[in-house]
């Protein structure tokens, strides 16, 4: 159901910026085909954007686009980083693709997101005439062992931090001196600020190709910690960096915007703004003075439901609500009917597409039922990473009930998000209304439906690196045992 919104206009700020000086101003050819520009904020909640009533911060180029857009209300993302990209890109849910739980590819090694398991948005998009590009955040790959990983995903190229690589101290750098992979290849850029760099690259990258379709993936690096001052704020100190880095966000936001609108591109471009899991290092904002239920890595609302906003003049409805279900294994098909592209034979994806509701055709999605899961590290044991339990915990909810969901597969907690939308009072146990029980009998359906364990990650295993992270067990066999602790094992046995 959609509303409109009450928010006033907010007045686009200008922003000096070089690399638009020097764009062409003629008219591109018109493409039946839009381009999408999805941007994906890294560790941010509702709980600072102030379109969604976040306090003590205002984020106008954000807002903007949700004054002039489609807003949603229940949009699921994976509650951390390796869960939430690899669902969006594929399509799948974690428990299906075996990652479902975070995994630091480069800092960690072992296992990868393997192109020949999995088949990319990107490459989907890629078959249909798209060109596409990606700038931000990557870390599912380790680009020391595989350069052209990003190409092999369907990426046509690429700018992106390398992730924190083992053994490799400058590659820790995202923001200042960032250590950054194209296809040149990795190296430190002294003195400059990464989200510049990764900004200044999709603008050059849809002025080389602003009469092609465009298919432009945005996983930024902010707001991720650590923290730092920004190009804007350089003398802000300590934790107000946080609301720092999240003005630069919606700066970047803001320029984003005017360079689609300076290249004429601004009525066939579908501009998508979210974020990969809720607030996370101990930053969590607040909302007509109440802090959310929970953040990064959490069950809670306030971990897994993101702002979630669609823009495009002409084509998404203007100043309107949307409650509407959808969870992040739903993007990859919206992409491809929003860009007329059929999904490849065989290809198994667990989301559906909500281009009808994002395009106004359509009041209400397909959904009836999202889930999260993924909280947590994954392990490694003898045969490789794994995640931390055979069955992940989860949640599932419909527009008013919510369930936790354990590793033992058990309902845990059942909440009514109308009443009690920070998930304080638990349902089970007492008396349930019939709309309730109803509720909790299609989510008894739903997991009825799942794998009692979850798949493992899929890879092709790959000769070991230095930097590989160890099986504990295997750990022990390498280094010799200790007199002491040889005493003290023979005393347990």
């Amino acid at each position: 159901m959609k509303r409109l919104l009450d928010c006033s206009r907010s007045a686009y700020a200008l922003l000096a910026a070089a690399t638009l000086l020097c764009l062409p101003t003629h008219v591109a050819a018109a493409s039946p085909q839009p381009n999408i520009l999805f941007i994906m904020v890294d560790d941010l909640g509702k709980d600072w954007i102030s379109c969604y009533g976040a306090d003590n911060i205002q984020t106008p180029h954000i807002d903007q686009l949700a004054q002039t857009g489609l807003k949603f209300h229940n949009a699921y993302s994976m509650p951390q980083c390796t869960p939430t990209r690899v669902t969006l890109l594929t399509g799948q849910y974690p428990w299906r693709t075996g990652w479902v739980n975070h995994w630091d590819v480069p800092r960690w090694g072992v296992g990868y997101f393997d192109w020949e398991r999995h088949t990319t948005f990107a490459r989907v998009m890629k078959s249909a005439g798209y060109k596409t590009a990606i700038a931000g955040k990557w870390q599912i790959n380790d680009f020391r062992i595989e350069p052209l990983a990003l190409e092999k995903h369907g990426f046509d190229d690429w700018c992106v931090w390398t992730g924190y690589e083992g053994q490799n101290p400058p590659s820790a750098k995202r923001y200042w001196d960032p250590y950054i992979h194209t296809r040149q290849g990795s190296q430190a850029y002294t003195g400059k600020f990464g989200p510049d760099l990764y900004c200044d690259f999709l603008i050059e990258f849809m002025r080389r190709h602003r009469d092609d379709p465009m298919m432009l993936y945005f996983p930024m690096a902010l707001t991720h910690g650590p923290l730092t001052p920004t190009p804007a704020e350089p003398d802000v100190k300590g934790r107000d960096q946080h609301a720092a880095m999240v003005r630069y966000t919606d700066l970047l936001v803001g320029r984003l915007v005017k360079a689609i609108d300076q290249l004429d591109l601004r009525e066939r471009t579908i501009i998508i703004f979210t974020t990969d899991n809720g607030t996370g290092g101990g930053q969590l904002g607040t909302v007509a003075g109440q802090r959310p239920s929970g953040g990064k890595a959490k069950k809670h609302e306030g971990g897994v439901c993101e702002p979630f906003i669609v823009n495009c003049p002409g084509r998404v409805p203007a100043g309107a609500e949307t409650d509407a279900l959808t969870d992040f294994t739903d993007l990859l098909p919206t992409f491809a009917e929003l860009g007329g592209v059929s999904l490849p034979d065989g290809l198994v994806v667990d989301g559906q597409s909500l281009a009808p509701v994002m395009l106004g055709t359509s009041d209400d999605g397909p959904r009836d039922w999202i889930m999260a899961l993924g909280h947590g590290a994954a392990r490694l044991d003898a045969d490789g990473v794994r995640g931390v339990d055979d069955y992940a915990d989860r949640v599932i909810r419909d527009q008013r009930y919510k369930v936790w969901v354990e590793s033992n597969r058990a309902i845990s907690a059942f909440y009514d998000l109308q009443t009690d939308p920070l998930e304080k009072q638990n349902l089970l146990g007492g008396p349930l209304p019939d709309q309730a029980e109803s509720a909790l009998t299609k989510f008894r359906k739903v997991l009825a439906t799942l794998p009692a364990n979850d798949a493992r990650p899929q890879y092709r295993p790959r000769a070991a690196q230095a930097w590989d992270k160890v099986f504990a067990a295997q750990k022990k066999a390498k280094s010799p045992e200790s007199p002491q602790k040889k005493r003290r094992r023979k005393k347990r046995e």
